[in-house]
């Protein structure tokens, strides 16, 4: 038999192999689990508490409440406190209000007994005055007068608006004579410088001492010779008034107006500056604003002078309640001219 050491590699691993498989089977040792874990390295990743050990949940769960019991302890104390400061306030109020009820009532129970005095002690006055009758003196009532008597006194003397200006009738006349005569060129303002006809002094006479200043009367033909009317009329009752009233033409176009303006400042020796709200001479192209001026001149105890142009169809009936007015009446032929010059 050759020897072992003899025989090549080959062989020898050849007959290593045939050993091994005639050979029983042998169990290796196995590994435990302690083992595998403790050669496996333990890897911590967050957000997975399958990686996270039972000691670290258990001190987050309990720092968790922990907090919890301090927030819930914390908020019971201020709710506490709260409660004890309603009390507190409930407890004020109530004896406040009852300390105050209790402090009124005194007084007023002290003014009762004051003025319980008071009476008793004026009763007792009054007991120990001695009072002394008056004699009885009977007066005839009023009512038992003689009704021969109430008669005899005056009555009131209403005058007819006829009679306005008859206490100064004399004046008027006066002023009348005066327009008759040469014209003045060199009066002073507001005095007339121009001369009337006749038939202007007639109708001056019947709106003075016949209307009273109040009415229509018919146009002269033309707005020079109405205005130079006017002037006069203004002269007059300049020289009765003074300074206590204001003339206030109405005339519905600014060409009229103007026309107005300038016969008068011509008449009466006046300027520009006597044709305004505050001068003497007011121009107004509507009703309404010459209605509103003259309740105000009234309401300052001043006399409003109202001459309405001949081309006006019409007069508004406020107007009628003003106490001197002077509205000219055109003919139909003057009312055609005038709307042919429109």
């Amino acid at each position: 038999m050759e020897s072992e050491e003899n025989l090549s590699p080959e062989k020898q691993n050849s007959k290593k192999t045939i050993s091994a498989e005639n050979s029983s089977p042998v169990e290796l040792p196995t590994k435990t689990d302690e083992e595998e874990k403790a050669k496996s390295p333990n890897i911590n990743i967050p957000g997975n508490n399958e990686n996270i050990s039972n000691p670290e949940i258990h001190s987050l769960i309990s720092l968790a409440l922990k907090e919890l019991q301090l927030s819930r302890e914390k908020l019971e104390k201020e709710l506490e406190e709260l409660a004890q400061k309603k009390v507190q306030i409930e407890t004020e109020l109530k004896s406040s209000f009852s300390g105050q009820s209790d402090a009124i009532a005194r007084k007023v129970k002290g003014f009762q007994e004051y003025l319980t005095g008071a009476l008793q002690d004026l009763a007792q006055s009054a007991e120990q005055l001695e009072l002394v009758v008056p004699p009885v003196i009977v007066k005839p009532s009023p009512l038992d007068e003689n009704k021969n008597i109430e008669t005899s006194k005056e009555q009131e003397v209403i005058h007819a608006v006829s009679e306005t200006f008859k206490p100064d009738e004399n004046l008027i006349r006066r002023c009348f004579s005066q327009f008759l005569a040469q014209p003045d060129f060199y009066a002073e303002p507001w005095k007339l410088r121009r001369s009337l006809e006749d038939n202007d002094i007639e109708m001056l006479e019947d709106w003075f001492f016949s209307m009273g200043g109040r009415g229509a009367q018919p146009s002269r033909g033309s707005r020079s010779k109405n205005a130079l009317v006017a002037a006069g009329i203004i002269a007059i009752l300049g020289e009765l008034y003074g300074e206590q009233f204001q003339t206030l033409v109405l005339a519905t176009q600014p060409e009229r107006l103007g026309e107005w303006r300038r016969c008068l400042q011509d008449a009466l020796g006046l300027n520009r500056e006597d044709f305004g709200p505050n001068s003497g001479i007011v121009l107004f192209e509507r009703p309404d604003g010459l209605i509103e001026r003259a309740d105000r001149l009234e309401e300052r105890g001043e006399l409003p002078l109202i001459i309405i142009d001949a081309a006006e169809m019409n007069v508004e009936i406020p107007i009628l309640q003003f106490p001197i007015w002077l509205a000219f009446a055109g003919s139909p032929n003057e009312i055609f001219e005038e709307d042919e010059l429109l």
